[in-house]
C-alpha cells in the first residue's frame, strides 16, 4: 500500500496572519513541517495557492491548488485521486512542527479499520481552557465529538488525520452543518454525516504553533532565545 504525506498551507491564517512563513530558529514554520514529514520517508506533498509558500518549498512538492477552499480538508479533496494516486493519504497541519514518524505512522496503521483516523495524546492541565487547544471526546477507539471550550476531561487533539482513498466520495456528498462554523472545526463533518473516525494515543511533547505567543514558546523551549 502506498502513502503520502499531504500538508495544506494557507498564507492567511485569522489568528496569525502569514503563520505558513513564520520563522522558528531561522527557517519558516512550513519548512519545518516539510522537512520532518519528508525526513520521516514519505512521499509528501504541500497543498497551497500561495507563491510566498510555494516559493521556498521544492517545487517538485507544491501542488497549487484553488483559492477557493473554505479550510484544509477541502483542499486535500481537490487532489486525492485526481492530482494524486496514493491508497493512503496522511494530512497534516503546516503548524506542527514538532510531529514525529511515530505519530504518523500510528495514523497510517489505524486506516487498516477506518477510512479516516486521527491522533490525540493526554490533555495538559494548563491547555484545558485555551481554545486554541482543541478537546477531543472519544470511547473504544471511536470520537465522538470535538470542541474547544474548556473541559475538566477529554483528550487534546492533534492536527494530524489518515483518510482512505473512500473518503474522498464520502466528504464529496457530505453536509454541512452549524456547528462546524460555530467551532471553526471542519473534522466535525465527519462525525456529522456519519463517517465513523478511528482513533490512536500518541506520545506529544511539542507545541501546535497557533499564536504568536506559540512561537515564542517553541523558541524558548527549545532554547533558541
Amino acid at each position: 500500500m502506498s502513502t503520502a504525506i499531504i500538508i495544506p498551507a494557507r498564507l492567511n491564517s485569522t489568528r496569525f496572519p502569514k503563520k505558513m512563513l513564520a520563522e522558528l530558529n531561522g527557517y519558516p514554520l512550513i519548512k519545518h513541517v516539510f522537512d520532518k514529514c519528508w525526513n520521516a520517508g514519505y512521499e509528501t506533498y504541500v497543498l497551497t495557492d500561495s507563491n510566498e509558500i510555494a516559493d521556498i518549498l521544492p517545487s517538485k512538492r507544491v501542488i497549487m491548488t484553488s483559492a477557493e477552499h473554505e479550510n484544509g480538508t477541502s483542499r486535500c479533496m481537490e487532489v486525492i485521486d485526481d492530482v494524486l494516486q496514493y491508497d493512503r493519504y496522511i494530512n497534516i497541519q503546516g503548524d506542527m512542527p514538532d510531529i514525529t514518524p511515530e505519530i504518523i505512522r500510528s495514523v497510517e496503521l489505524e486506516l487498516q479499520h477506518s477510512d479516516v483516523s486521527t491522533a490525540y495524546t493526554p490533555m495538559d492541565f494548563n491547555l484545558r481552557s485555551d481554545p486554541n487547544c482543541v478537546k477531543m471526546i472519544h470511547s473504544r477507539g471511536r470520537v465522538h465529538w470535538f470542541l474547544r471550550a474548556s473541559l475538566t476531561y477529554g483528550d487534546h487533539h492533534l492536527g494530524v488525520y489518515g483518510y482512505n482513498r473512500e473518503a474522498k466520495a464520502m466528504y464529496t456528498v457530505s453536509k454541512k452543518y452549524i456547528e462546524e462554523d460555530i467551532e471553526k472545526l471542519e473534522q466535525l463533518r465527519w462525525i456529522q454525516n456519519g463517517i465513523k473516525i478511528g482513533v490512536v494515543e500518541v506520545e506529544f511533547n511539542g507545541i501546535e504553533i497557533n499564536t504568536p505567543e506559540d512561537l515564542k514558546l517553541w523558541e524558548k523551549i527549545k532554547g533558541i532565545v
